[in-house]
């Protein structure tokens, strides 16, 4: 069995015996350059603390949101009570209309 290995599944593990790395066809330069300005460690540890802090800014987002929704199925469900409370009303009305109307007949 004489197959090449792959990157996901090389042919041995021990890098001794690994085929060497080829150098990169890209010309010198044309990446970025890796360059860590003064404040380059204050604005990482600000953005580490930013970062720790989008979860619990996520989380109050989320509720925020779910109250909201909470809010209008309470009012859906209030106008939804309120309209069918009007309509007995009515039905109600009406059945005493015509009582009414009987009983001035006879």
């Amino acid at each position: 069995m004489n197959t090449a290995g792959t990157i996901d599944r090389p042919l041995t593990h021990d890098p001794q015996k690994q085929a060497p790395m080829k150098p990169s066809t890209e010309p010198a330069g044309s990446a970025t350059q890796d360059c860590t300005p003064h404040g380059a460690k204050d604005s990482r540890q600000n953005r580490t603390r930013e970062m720790q802090l989008i979860p619990e800014a996520m989380a109050r987002a989320h509720m925020h949101e779910r109250l909201q929704e909470a809010d209008r199925d309470r009012r859906a469900a209030h106008l939804v009570a309120a309209r069918r409370m009007q309509r007995k009303a009515e039905r109600a009305s009406l059945r005493a209309r015509r009582a009414l109307a009987m009983a001035v007949m006879q």
